[in-house]
C-alpha cells in the first residue's frame, strides 16, 4: 500500500474512530507494589508485536517505535484522563512550568507514578523549564486591552523608563537585551506578527529607536525575539532556579528540558546543579546561536527537542524543515533522542479531526526518523485530548507500517557521520544477527541507559527491552526509538550470576508475550564489567528454552 494511499485512509476515518480502542480494560487489576517517595516498579505490560508487521487495535498502541510526547494541563490532570491517554499512546508525560504552580506539578507525578504500578510500565516524566521570556512594557488600561495602532516605516522607541508607553514609545524592561541590541538588528514582537528593525541606539544603552516594518498593533507584555542578537548570561531565570529546586527536592522527574539554549555552556551549567541526580537534561533549540552551536550542544546534553514554534519565529519559516532533518540527523548520530514539537495537531484544539497538513507534518517527523512527537496544548488544554493523542498514534503506526518507511532509516543510517567504537560495532552485529536468525528480541543489560541509546539509534527492524535494576533508568528509556524495558527486581549486576540474569531477563520477555515457544531466539549485548557507561563487549545468542540450553536443531537452521 503506497503512503499516499495510507495517509488517504487514515484521513476519511470518521471522527468515531479516534476513541481509545477497546481491548484491555483500563482498571486491570494487578498485583503491584504501593507507590512509596522512591517506588519500586513491576514492568510487565501488555504483549508487544513488532516484527513481521504492526498489529492492529490495542496491541498497535504497544508496537510502534517512534514514542508519544503529551502535555499535561487542565483537559488531562485527573488520573482518569492520564489514564485514556496512557493506553492511547503516551509514553512520557510533559509538565509544562511556564504554567501552573508546584503543588499541581508535585500531584501530576503522584498521579502518574500511580498509573505507573497500575499498569505495570515505566512511563517518562519531562519538566519542561520555561526560561527565559522576554516582554514589553505596560499600556495604560492594560485589563481593557488597550492597543496602540502602529504603520508602516514609523519610528518608535524602545526605552528602559518604568512607566506606561503611548503612540511614541514603550517600555523594554531588559538591560541586558538594551545593551546587546545593535543598529540593524530585528525585533520579533508577538510572534513575528510586528516587525520592527534598530535604526539608533543611545549611547548609553538607554533607549533604541526603531523603525516598524508593517502596520500593525502593540498592546501590554507581548512578547518579542531578536534573532540577530546574543544576549549573553544565563539561560536560567528566577524562576526557573525555584522550578528546578522542586523538580530536585520533591518531583520524581526523569528528563528535565531547558529552553532558549544557545550555547553548551547553558547545559553544563543545568548539569551542575543538578549534581549527582539521575535526570536526563534535553536542550530545546528554538535559537539562531543554537543551531550554530548545535553538534557542541548536542555533545553535553542527552536529548534534543526541535522547538518549532520560537525557532520558527526566528529563523526563516521555510528553513525549518531542512533544520529540523539536521537537527535529528546530529542527534542520532550521538545517540541522544530527539522530539520534535509544536503546533503538530494545533486544530485539534477545538477540532475532533486533524487538517491533512497535520497528518503530513507529523508523518514527516517520522519518516524523518525522530525518537518522539510531542502534543502541547492539543493535550494540556485542547477540547480533544484522547482523539489527538490517538490521531497521533495511528499516524506512527500507518506510517512504520509502510514499506518505504524501513529503507528510508536505513538509508538516513548510512549517511549519518558517525565513529565506531567497540561498543558500536558490537551493537550493530546484535542488529544484523538479530535480523539473520529471525530473534524475537535484542536484549541490551544496561545500568544508565547509554548503551541502550546507541542501540535505538541504529533503528533495527527487531524491538529492543533493556534490562536494567534500575527505574530510573527504564523511564528515561521511555523516549528512545524502539525500546521497551524489562525491570530486573533484587538484582545486583555486578554480584549476580550472568546466567541467572539472562533467566530473569528470558522471564520478562515471556510476560510481556515476546517469547512463546521454546525455540524463539533472543540476542543479547553487555558490557563486562557492568557499571562502565556505553561498553558493550559481549554479544550472545539464547533461545528461550533457557541460558544453559541450546537445542541442536538450532545448529542446522532456525
Amino acid at each position: 500500500m503506497t503512503k499516499a494511499l495510507v495517509t488517504a485512509l487514515l484521513l476519511l476515518a470518521p471522527a468515531w474512530a479516534f476513541n481509545v480502542r477497546p481491548g484491555r480494560a483500563l482498571s486491570r487489576p494487578r498485583d503491584f507494589v504501593k507507590v512509596e517517595s522512591a517506588p519500586t516498579i513491576k514492568l510487565t505490560g501488555a504483549p508487544v508485536a513488532k516484527a513481521g508487521g504492526m498489529a492492529g487495535g490495542t496491541a498497535a498502541r504497544w508496537a510502534k517505535s517512534t514514542k508519544q510526547v503529551a502535555t499535561v494541563g487542565p483537559a488531562s490532570n485527573t488520573l482518569e484522563m492520564l489514564e485514556k491517554l496512557f493506553m492511547a499512546g503516551v509514553d512520557v508525560f510533559r509538565l509544562n512550568f511556564s504554567h501552573g504552580d508546584h503543588e499541581e506539578k508535585a500531584g501530576l507525578v503522584k498521579l502518574i507514578r500511580e498509573l505507573e504500578q497500575r499498569h505495570g510500565r515505566a512511563i517518562g516524566i519531562l519538566a519542561d523549564l520555561q526560561g527565559p521570556k522576554h516582554r514589553v512594557g505596560m499600556f495604560p488600561n492594560a485589563d481593557a486591552g488597550t492597543k496602540v495602532s502602529l504603520k508602516k516605516g514609523q519610528m518608535y522607541t524602545f526605552d528602559l523608563e518604568d512607566k506606561e508607553g503611548d503612540e511614541e514609545r514603550v517600555s523594554l524592561p531588559h538591560p541586558d537585551v538594551m545593551a546587546a541590541l545593535e543598529v540593524g538588528h530585528r525585533v520579533l514582537i508577538d510572534d513575528g506578527k510586528m516587525i520592527v528593525i534598530v535604526r539608533e541606539k543611545d549611547a548609553d544603552g538607554k533607549w533604541v529607536k526603531a523603525e516598524v516594518m508593517n502596520d500593525a498593533t502593540l498592546s501590554s507584555r507581548k512578547g518579542f525575539n531578536l534573532p540577530d542578537t546574543y544576549v549573553p548570561g544565563s539561560a536560567l531565570t528566577p524562576k526557573d532556579l525555584k522550578d528546578l529546586q522542586l523538580c530536585l527536592d520533591e518531583i520524581d522527574f526523569d528528563w528535565v528540558a531547558l529552553s532558549f539554549v544557545q550555547e553548551a555552556a547553558d547545559i553544563l551549567q543545568l548539569r551542575e546543579l543538578m549534581g549527582d541526580h539521575p535526570g536526563k537534561v534535553i536542550a530545546k533549540i528554538e535559537k539562531p546561536n543554537a543551531i550554530d552551536n548545535l553538534k557542541e550542544i548536542t555533545d553535553v546534553c542527552d536529548g534534543i527537542m526541535v522547538a518549532r514554534g520560537d525557532l520558527g519565529v526566528e529563523m526563516l519559516p521555510e528553513d525549518v524543515p531542512m533544520l529540523q532533518k539536521e537537527i535529528i540527523d546530529v542527534a542520532r548520530a550521538q545517540g541522544k533522542p530527539v522530539i520534535v514539537a509544536t503546533q503538530m495537531l494545533e486544530s485539534m484544539i477545538e477540532s475532533p479531526s486533524p487538517t491533512r497538513a497535520e497528518v503530513s507534518d507529523v508523518a514527516t517527523a517520522v519518516f524523518d526518523g525522530a525518537d518522539a512527537v510531542m502534543l502541547s496544548a492539543e493535550s494540556a488544554a485542547g477540547k480533544y485530548p484522547i482523539e489527538a493523542v490517538t490521531t497521533q498514534q495511528k499516524i506512527i503506526t500507518n506510517v512504520e507500517s509502510d514499506s518505504s518507511y524501513r529503507e528510508q532509516l536505513q538509508r538516513r543510517n548510512r549517511l549519518l557521520s558517525r565513529t565506531f567504537s567497540t561498543t558500536d560495532a558490537i551493537t550493530e552485529a546484535a542488529g544484523k544477527v538479530a535480523t539473520q536468525v529471525r530473534a524475537k528480541a535484542i536484549v541490551v543489560f544496561t545500568l544508565g541507559g547509554t548503551t541502550v541509546s546507541r542501540a535505538s539509534r541504529s533503528r533495527h527492524s527487531v524491538p529492543v527491552f533493556a534490562a536494567t535494576s534500575v527505574p530510573a533508568t527504564a523511564r528515561s528509556l521511555s523516549l528512545n526509538w524502539g525500546v521497551d524495558s524489562i525491570l530486573l527486581q533484587d538484582t545486583d549486576f555486578e554480584q549476580d550470576d550472568f546466567d541467572e540474569l539472562l533467566e530473569k531477563a528470558l522471564v520478562g520477555l515471556r510476560a510481556k508475550g515476546v517469547l512463546k515457544d521454546p525455540s524463539d531466539l533472543v540476542v543479547v549485548t553487555a558490557g563486562f564489567p557492568f557499571g562502565v557507561p556505553g561498553a558493550v563487549n559481549n554479544l550472545r545468542v539464547l533461545s528461550n528454552a533457557g541460558a544453559k540450553s541450546w537445542d541442536e536443531s538450532l545448529v542446522h537452521g532456525h
